[in-house]
């Protein structure tokens, strides 16, 4: 199976996904825009409307949906709009990409029911919306994270976000 989210900078959702059990593989890339074959460069504009996203191939016989929509709103915040920390922009927006009607169905009731328990204290901004052609990104933004972990935003950013996430996996799996 396959999953398409967008939780804000696609360095750091890719790594948390490539820590869980079924994933097959993580590809960042771009998704939900109007440009065929966009750069980074072009989507960090903000003109192209693209998000950056991240796709992943799973098992769901090991890994259901449902426990990848519980990481996804664990590990980003869905109440901001068009921002995740200090990265700003319409490509940083909080989206998921379904891919069949029952990741529809289930993504929907999965924030019905976070809002129904006020698991946040402000709405939750996330778009559910039909997945549409994945741009994957270009080489360097693969594995970014494993491959740069001295970069400045990934150690003050990503390390600390991946260690609570490593620390706390089993209760990030549950809803």
């Amino acid at each position: 199976m396959v999953a398409t989210f967008g939780g804000g900078c696609f360095w750091c959702t890719e790594v948390i996904f490539q820590q869980l059990e079924g994933v097959r593989h993580v590809s960042p890339g771009y998704m939900g825009g109007s440009r065929e074959h966009p750069t980074y460069e072009q989507v960090c504009s903000g003109a192209t409307g693209h998000v950056e996203v991240v796709q992943i191939d799973y098992d769901e016989a090991t890994l259901p949906y449902e426990a990848l929509l519980a990481v996804f709103f664990k590990t980003h915040d869905p109440t901001t709009l068009n921002r995740q920390g200090n990265d700003v922009g319409t490509q940083y927006r909080s989206a998921i990409f379904y891919h069949n009607e029952s990741q529809r169905v289930e993504a929907e009731a999965f924030i019905r029911q976070l809002s129904a328990h006020e698991v946040y204290d402000s709405p939750i901004v996330t778009e559910v919306v039909p997945a549409q052609p994945f741009y994957e990104a270009e080489d360097y933004h693969h594995d970014y994270y494993n491959n740069n972990p001295q970069n400045p935003y990934c150690a003050a950013v990503i390390a600390p976000k991946l260690q609570k996430f490593l620390k706390n996996r089993d209760d990030f799996l549950r809803h």
